[in-house]
């Protein structure tokens, strides 16, 4: 039962009379040794204890401190079959991320719009960045991953050589048997210098990458805010998408993904569509395998690179996202 105090449950059954508020906590369906049940549970969770909080862009439930686990030996790639996911998307997302653009206008051009109403131009002046041309981010992931700390001086900015390339220099330490071994081998894209700059600060923020048994490459993310119901999902199956990647780019094997969230948070309008997509089944996660030999630098990799095979799935699961 989710409790709630007095004043909360007043004001929350004012403004959100379509949620139920005493939600009995379901047994899952399915087999408890699935991976998906980490997911699914972690919804459950938040919808039964967790605390009501009204923040910058609504009410939610939310937890603090969790964490999942996933194997992606075998090519295993862990992407929610309880609801369709758009894993091209997320990709391409990723992709962008990757070559370091930071222009949402590059997204839109590849048919993808996660990003619009944070590259709006109502949005960009709500944050001061008047300056900024519609749908600059500003230095957001992809430039503190490939020019951490570079002066950012707009979108259309060339930033070669400028600032510290973090994912190449995790790469090349991958490549050297010596270098692997190293318990350094960190990405961060939270930088207290640039967060004004930027559209929208980093919720993913912090990526270490681990070598065991000499070759079994696995990915910890550390997640300071994380929307359950439509972000983590792309998360989960975005720095596994990462890990597979860098795996095959430098000649080791993808073992395992580690995801820890610091707020694990359920938005009030996407409680009912969650209890609903936790009362299905899961099906076996899908595999990644590679269609093109180890390509010459990381940002080389295209869509077609990557094929995702034996993805079955639930319908799609429609929820609103919050800018």
């Amino acid at each position: 039962m989710l409790y709630l105090t007095s004043i909360n449950t007043t004001l929350y059954n004012i403004l959100h009379p379509h949620i139920t508020l005493y939600c009995t906590m379901m047994t899952p369906p399915f087999d408890a040794a699935h991976e998906e049940n980490q997911y699914i549970q972690l919804a459950l969770n938040i919808i039964q204890n967790g605390s009501l909080e009204e923040g910058r862009n609504g009410f939610t439930l939310s937890i603090f401190g969790t964490n999942m686990s996933y194997s992606l030996e075998n090519g295993a790639l862990p992407m929610l079959t309880t609801k369709k996911m758009a894993w091209k998307t997320c990709l391409k997302e990723l992709l962008w991320f990757i070559r370091g653009s930071t222009s949402n206008a590059d997204l839109q051009a590849a048919g993808v719009h996660i990003w619009d109403a944070n590259g709006s131009r109502e949005f960009l002046d709500g944050r001061g960045l008047t300056h900024y041309e519609d749908q600059d981010l500003g230095p957001v992931y992809g430039h503190q991953w490939r020019h951490f700390n570079a002066k950012y001086t707009g979108c259309r900015s060339n930033y070669d050589g400028q600032g510290v390339d973090q994912l190449q220099n995790i790469i090349n330490q991958l490549k050297d048997p010596e270098g692997r071994k190293s318990r350094r081998l960190i990405m961060s894209a939270w930088n207290p210098c640039q967060l004004d700059e930027m559209a929208l600060p980093p919720c993913h923020i912090l990526v270490q990458f681990n070598v065991s048994h000499g070759n079994k490459l696995s990915c910890a993310l550390y997640q300071r805010s994380g929307d359950v119901g439509l972000g983590v999902p792309f998360n989960i199956l975005s720095y596994a998408f990462l890990t597979h990647l860098i795996a095959h780019h430098c000649g080791l094997v993808a073992h395992k993904f580690c995801h820890f969230i610091g707020n694990a948070h359920v938005y009030d309008d996407h409680i009912d569509a969650l209890r609903g997509q936790c009362n299905r089944n899961p099906y076996p996660f899908p595999t990644l395998q590679f269609a093109q030999e180890v390509r010459a630098n990381i940002e080389d990799y295209t869509l077609d690179d990557f094929v995702v095979n034996d993805y079955m799935h639930h319908p799609a699961v429609k929820m609103d996202v919050r800018a």
